[in-house]
Order: C-alpha cells, then sequence, then structure tokens
C-alpha cells in the first residue's frame, strides 16, 4: 500500500536532499484529509460549540462530538461521555494527577511506574508523591529490556493505590505486558493508568477488555492535528473525581457564593476547546481505522526487521532492542562508540534524514541504558524500506567522517 500520496510533506526536501522523517515517535506527519478538515472547519462552519442554536454553530458542535465518538469506538469505550478532550497526553496525566490523586492519594500510600516511563509519566508521579509524602516505586529492567513482572509483583501492597505505566516505551519501542500488569494491580486494589501516547498509534488499544482506569493518549503521534489529547476513565472513576480547571461549559449552575458542576465529559473541558483540531482528529482515526491498525503493527514489525538487518552490519554499533522483536513497536534507537548522538543526528540531517537523538525525555530510562543519549529512528505506515536505506547510508558518511 502506498501512502506517500496522502502526505505531501514527504516530498519536500531537507538540506537539498529527499525528506525521509524517522521521527515518529515525537509526532507524526498529517495526511490531507485531516489538513483539508482543518480548512473546512475554519472555512465554513467556524464557530463557538454547545453554547448557541445557530446551525453553523450546531453543525460545528456536532462535528466536534462526532469526533469523541469515534475516539470511544477506536478504543472500545463503552460510553463516548468517558472520553475527556485534553491538550495532549501530558496534561491528561496531569489531570488525573490533580484531581484524583490529590483527592485519594494519602500520606503512605504507594504509586508505581516503570523504569521506561516518559517524563510525563514519571514526574507528574514523583511530583504527587512528595506533595502528599506518599512513596514512589519503580519497576526496573530484566536482561532482555522487558519490564521485570516479578519485582513488580513484589512491589505491589495493600497500600499501592496507582500503577502508572507505559504501553509501549518511547526509547527501545517495548510493547509492555499490560493486561497481566493490570491484573496484578487490580488484585491489590490498586488502579491503573496507562501511557498509550506511543503504543495507541501503532497497536490500537482495547479499555473494555483490558480494563484500565485510565488511558492518556496524543492525537498528533497518531495523523491528528497538535495540541489535542485523549483521556480515557472510567465513569465511576470520573464522576467522584473534583474539576480541573474552572470556568465556562464546565458549569451546571453559578450562583454569587457558590457553583455546582457540569456532567462527565464537560465537566473537566472548561472554555473554549480546541474546536478545529479536535474535529481534524476526527479524520485522522478514520483515516487510520481505513488502514487498519493490524496492518500497521504488521508494517512495523516488517520495517524495523529491515532496519535491524541494515544496521547490526555497522561495526561496533549498539541497538537498544530485545531479543524477542515480537513484542516491540517500530523503533530502533542505538549508539555508535565514539561518537556522540548530537552528532549523529547533525550528518542524518545532512544527509535529508530526520531523527531523534539525547534522552528522548526518558532520562531515567537511557542512563539505565548506561548512555549518556541515544539516536532514535521511529517509523510508522507511511515509511519504506527506501527510508532505511537512506538512514544506513548517512550512518556509513558517520562512520567515514570519525575514520571508524
Amino acid at each position: 500500500m502506498g501512502f506517500i500520496k496522502d502526505f505531501p510533506i514527504l516530498n519536500e526536501k531537507m538540506n537539498g536532499k529527499r525528506l525521509v522523517y524517522l521521527d515518529n515517535a515525537a509526532t507524526s506527519q498529517k495526511p490531507v484529509a485531516v489538513i483539508e478538515a482543518l480548512e473546512d472547519y475554519y472555512l465554513k462552519y467556524n464557530a463557538n460549540i454547545h453554547r448557541a442554536i445557530y446551525s453553523v454553530a450546531e453543525k460545528a458542535t456536532q462535528a466536534y462530538e462526532n469526533t469523541r465518538k469515534l475516539v470511544s469506538d477506536f478504543i472500545n469505550s463503552t460510553d463516548s461521555s468517558q472520553i475527556i478532550f485534553t491538550r495532549n497526553a501530558t496534561e491528561a496525566i496531569n489531570l488525573v494527577a490533580y484531581t484524583w490523586g490529590e483527592t485519594n492519594i494519602k500520606k503512605g500510600d504507594e504509586i508505581i511506574v516503570s523504569i521506561m516511563e516518559h517524563h510525563s509519566n514519571l514526574v507528574t508521579w514523583q511530583e504527587l508523591c512528595c506533595r502528599k509524602k506518599a512513596v514512589l516505586k519503580i519497576i526496573p529492567l530484566n536482561e532482555d529490556l522487558n519490564l521485570d513482572l516479578k519485582v513488580y509483583q513484589n512491589l505491589l501492597t495493600k497500600k499501592t493505590k496507582l500503577v502508572a505505566v507505559t504501553q509501549m516505551a518511547n526509547v527501545t519501542g517495548v510493547v509492555t505486558q499490560l493486561a497481566k500488569i493490570i491484573k496484578l494491580a487490580h488484585k491489590k486494589g490498586a488502579l491503573v493508568l496507562v501511557d498509550g501516547a506511543q503504543g495507541v498509534p501503532h497497536l490500537g488499544i482495547d479499555v473494555k477488555k483490558l480494563d484500565c482506569d485510565f488511558l492518556a493518549f496524543s492525537a498528533h503521534k497518531m495523523c491528528g492535528p497538535t495540541g489535542v489529547g485523549v483521556l480515557y476513565g472510567k465513569r465511576i472513576l470520573l464522576e467522584k473525581m473534583p474539576p480541573f480547571l474552572f470556568g465556562g461549559e464546565m458549569i451546571s449552575h453559578v450562583t454569587l457564593k457558590k457553583a455546582s458542576w457540569n456532567e462527565i465529559p464537560w465537566k473537566f473541558e472548561a472554555g473554549t476547546p480546541n474546536i478545529a483540531d479536535v474535529i481534524a482528529f476526527g479524520e485522522a482515526i478514520k483515516y487510520l481505522q481505513k488502514i487498519g491498525m493490524e496492518y500497521i503493527r504488521k508494517f512495523d514489525a516488517l520495517l524495523l526487521e529491515y532496519a535491524l538487518f541494515r544496521f547490526s552490519a555497522l561495526k561496533g554499533i549498539i541497538i537498544h532492542l530485545p531479543k524477542d522483536l515480537s513484542d516491540t513497536g517500530g523503533i530502533l534507537s542505538f549508539n555508535i562508540p565514539g561518537v556522540h548522538p548530537h552528532d549523529i543526528g547533525s550528518i542524518f540531517n545532512e544527509e535529508g534524514v530526520a531523527i531523534r537523538v539525547g534522552n528522548l525525555c526518558a532520562e531515567p530510562f537511557v542512563t539505565a541504558l548506561k548512555s549518556p543519549g541515544v539516536a532514535r529512528m521511529s517509523f510508522y505506515f507511511y515509511n519504506t524500506k527506501e527510508d532505511v536505506d537512506a538512514a544506513f547510508k548517512a550512518a556509513q558518511k558517520v562512520y567515514k567522517i570519525f575514520g571508524l
């Protein structure tokens, strides 16, 4: 299947070379259908939502709420009111910390995260534990760069109130054993928040089957616009949680002395939301559904296998992948001994290849890999073997320049 025609940016040049975009774990590119949806809203029915009865506003409201239903169906939520729109996955995680967390976490309680977490799903809980004098526990890696679930099981106690874990690591692409992690947590009475920012765009997710309590992810990593995040939460939890922000739309009734709150999801969506981008996100979901998440998962695996085959031929290269690639997404992070990752990124840039370098907003994880930083290639369904070949050629240039 050829998708390049749907992404005009992939026909652009960078430093005089064909743009090879391999930074999809940071953000994905946007198909024409998504861009046109943005334009269509601003040109034809730009109006605020939920607040007017004239036709253009009603059309905008319907389009916005249609996306909520599309998101609900995409993750197999039983009720679209359990879908809350935020600015990004980071804000969704913080919403849980500042509402459920502030209400329910007490001194001596325990929160468990993993060593593989993005800073958004680590620092948020570090700070909550500091404020509440709670205890933060860390699931370590095993020898094959997966989470050590034997240690995890021992970390769980009656004091554990929340487990916050990624669906897929943004450094290594390792897919966590969510079903087992959630089941063990629930046996101890703990809730589970899943950071799906990396996993949902490549794997999809079924919140009903997994039985997770919260899920956070972002539109911009799954062909949607920036500025839109999603928080899914079980209705019984969301209804008990206090509001995160105060203002318009999240109010049911107001007097000069007090206010009462709107129903979910609007209780958590104060003020004018990011209407245009939420509407366009709906087009992104339809686009991914047309391709099929199973196809995307298989394609990621094939491209990763090819990239591993090519890059493994480079002398002395260190590739941060588990031996078993069956539960790994389309991410290949590596180091070249004697070459700083920033130098690798600069040389790749000269060759028109866009990759990510540094600690990838996962500094404790990168440190656990005994590296000051890594170079990361991350793939999506519109990438090709020719893109991997271009990256390999750029890597060969790194070796040539540094005399390796």
